[in-house]
């Protein structure tokens, strides 16, 4: 399909730069199944399921992947500014670097900042390769837990560009930038559906009669780029590692055949359901990468209901959920949303979509 059907206007003052206060606090825009828009808060949302719902949450934590640093071993030191984008083994991560031109293989960046020194000395990465758009293999000094104790202690959580461009990242964001099930570190992006969630709105949803499983998928940097090219068969998909134990792939297939509907907070937790879910809808294991890239035309298997945040124009999260509840219909529901005064991407409001039926 043509990447120039999932574009849009958004003014800039739709974008949010902070969460709401409290999580619960949220709108909500429910699509329904006819293209029907209720304006609606995230409070609101068990009134929207009905008992023997299952809720499906990512419970991956959000690492501190912004490092910043320095280039030594040469007449000059310029900045260098990190984002760890995917974990290669014990000492090694790829990552994105600014300004790359500054780099070639071979290089020591050493990473530290004023006030803030890691207790084990400075954080050296040797670069083992430099590839494009700058993308590079940074090889640490420190092996393992010493070295994720490292980058806690020095690095920062990597704010979406639309909001680090707009404001400087503080202390605030470290807690607003995860949600209350995170747990599993390794996402350098979070499931941003999940940040709307309060332990009132957990315990409200179980009050109903809908069960919360989790599972696990680190989500990357990848979610935040644009797709580029003209035509979406041509587009690359990013690759990110989920888990889907056999306890909680047991307990959702055996809820759907009792009637009970699996509903996604976010579009990590469909991906990796939708990776999972055989030709049946039957929900199996998983312990792998995914690359799925849901465009329309696509066919669901596992997930019935989305929530979801308000996604990038020309972005595979748009796409996909497009795909979920047809393209004229979620270009009609975030057209409301902007004149609605929605707040937009990571830290903006929500909507619940219902699946288009084939």
């Amino acid at each position: 399909m043509r990447t120039d059907l999932f574009d849009f206007e958004l003014p800039p003052g739709n974008i949010a730069l902070r969460p709401a206060s409290p999580r619960d606090s949220a709108r909500m825009l429910v699509v329904q199944p006819d293209g029907v828009l209720r304006d609606r808060g995230i409070a609101d949302l068990p009134q929207w399921l009905e008992p023997g719902d299952q809720l499906v949450v990512n419970d991956t934590r959000v690492i501190s992947a912004q490092l910043k640093g320095r280039r030594i071993g040469r007449d000059t030191e310029p900045k260098i500014d990190a984002t760890l984008i995917k974990r290669l083994d014990g000492s090694r991560w790829q990552a994105l670097v600014k300004p790359a031109k500054k780099l070639a293989p071979g290089d020591v960046v050493r990473f530290g900042n004023e006030g803030k020194v890691c207790l084990l000395g400075h954080l050296d990465a040797h670069v083992e390769h430099k590839g494009d758009d700058g993308e590079v293999t940074l090889s640490f000094s420190f092996h393992g837990p010493t070295l994720d104790q490292a980058i806690a202690d020095l690095g920062s959580p990597p704010l979406p560009p639309y909001i680090a461009s707009k404001r400087t990242p503080d202390d605030r964001d470290a807690a607003d930038y995860q949600t209350m099930f995170a747990a599993n570190e390794g996402a350098v992006a979070a499931p941003t559906a999940g940040l709307h969630f309060t332990p009132a709105l957990e315990g409200a949803l179980r009050s109903r009669g809908v069960e919360l499983h989790r599972l696990t998928l680190h989500v990357g940097a990848g979610t935040f780029l644009p797709v580029k090219v003209a035509d979406t068969s041509e587009h690359r998909m990013h690759a990110e590692w989920g888990r889907i134990s056999a306890e909680t792939a047991a307990a959702l297939n055996d809820a759907r055949a009792k009637g009970g509907r699996i509903v996604a907070v976010g579009t990590t937790s469909l991906r990796l359901l939708e990776s999972a879910a055989a030709e049946d809808g039957v929900i199996r294991p998983f312990d792998a990468e995914t690359s799925i890239f849901i465009t329309p035309g696509y066919r669901f298997r596992a997930v019935d209901i989305l929530l979801t945040n308000f996604h990038l124009p020309r972005s595979t999260l748009f796409m996909l959920v497009s795909a979920f509840s047809g393209l004229e219909t979620m270009k009609h529901a975030y057209a409301h949303a902007i004149a609605s005064g929605y707040r937009f991407y990571s830290y903006g409001d929500a909507c619940l979509l219902f699946r288009t039926r084939d």
